[in-house]
């Protein structure tokens, strides 16, 4: 081949595309950075200026049957506490988790248990009705809260429940309050709930919360939708759980989420010496289920696992959690 034809097949149509592609990828990443700027500010402008826009809510919409409620006084501070059941029946103390209050985790169980108890939920502080407590706060400090609140209520002795944070804090009460529960249940928790490493996880929670300084809609957002999407909540309650997730401060609900990185009582559980019940959602995609049964089998607790339940087990399968609790605290 002569060297006219080699350079006439170097220059050829099959080389062009390579050639196009290192013109054309710095002029695209230059046009890239003009428009992102741009649209950032765009973006930053429409949070700080323009309408704060919910989800579509489909059909007539409706708040779930209320449970009433009245405020205890611990200190300086005030927490509420929403009861249900007969006021004579036995006491049953039951702890909500992170994100929601105790409305909103327990209106489906606590009818049920109200048949046979006096159902007490307290919203935990920063939580509900509750009052925000600005100060950095440790899982432990939220249990001597609810020992008080206990104690106020003079129902020292009764069985609680406690659900993911609530477990946490259930664990600690019993650890650091001994006597003020006669049975504790777990439910979708652990003694060492986080996963590891803290290098990943502490950055995430802070990015978290950086996303949601700027615009406190986008976690509650997606939440929302999640919620929506595995029926957790009916349509009919869609403007209810909306108002509800973005009823918080960004800060301290964050702070609450560094209390939660913090926890680990894996080997003060062993010293736990009541009779203990672990409900597991088997498919639990905050929590692992393995974490839970690694409490479990620390405690020597009871096990019983919801299948194919995931985290919001309390909301998807109210009805069978609320048997097991039922039966368990009736001893």
């Amino acid at each position: 081949m002569s060297d006219s034809r080699k350079r006439g097949t170097q220059s050829g149509k099959r080389f062009r595309p390579t050639h196009t592609t290192l013109r054309t990828t710095p002029r695209l990443a230059r046009v890239r950075r003009r428009l992102l700027g741009p649209a950032l500010a765009g973006w930053l402008l429409w949070k700080l200026v323009g309408p704060e826009v919910p989800p579509r809510f489909e059909g007539t919409q409706q708040r779930p049957a209320d449970i009433p409620g009245h405020t205890v006084t611990v200190g300086r501070q005030e927490f509420f506490v929403r009861e249900l059941g007969d006021p004579d029946a036995p006491p049953l103390v039951l702890l909500h988790g992170w994100l929601y209050d105790s409305f909103a985790t327990w209106h489906r169980v606590a009818p049920d248990l109200a048949t046979t108890h006096r159902v007490v939920m307290p919203d935990l502080r920063n939580h509900g009705k509750s009052d925000r407590i600005r100060t950095r706060f440790d899982i432990h400090d939220a249990a001597d809260e609810v020992a008080q609140v206990i104690d106020t209520l003079d129902i020292a002795g009764a069985p609680v429940v406690g659900y993911s944070m609530g477990g946490m804090i259930a664990q600690e009460l019993t650890l650091r309050h001994p006597g003020i529960m006669s049975r504790l249940v777990l439910a979708a928790t652990a003694a060492a709930p986080v996963q590891r490493p803290r290098w990943l996880t502490v950055p995430a929670m802070v990015g978290a919360r950086a996303l949601s300084r700027v615009d406190r809609t986008l976690i509650a957002r997606a939440t929302h939708r999640y919620l929506m999407m595995t029926e957790a909540f009916p349509a009919e309650n869609g403007e209810w759980l909306w108002q509800m997730l973005l009823d918080r401060d960004v800060d301290l609900y964050y702070e609450t989420g560094f209390a939660i990185l913090r926890f680990d009582a894996t080997e003060r559980v062993r010293r736990i010496d009541i009779p203990v019940c672990s409900i597991i959602p088997t498919r639990d995609q905050l929590i692992p289920p393995e974490y839970q049964r690694r409490t479990a089998r620390i405690i020597g607790a009871d096990i019983v696992e919801i299948d194919g339940a995931r985290h919001e087990a309390v909301l998807t399968h109210s009805a069978e959690i609320a048997k097991v609790i039922a039966e368990f605290v009736s001893g």
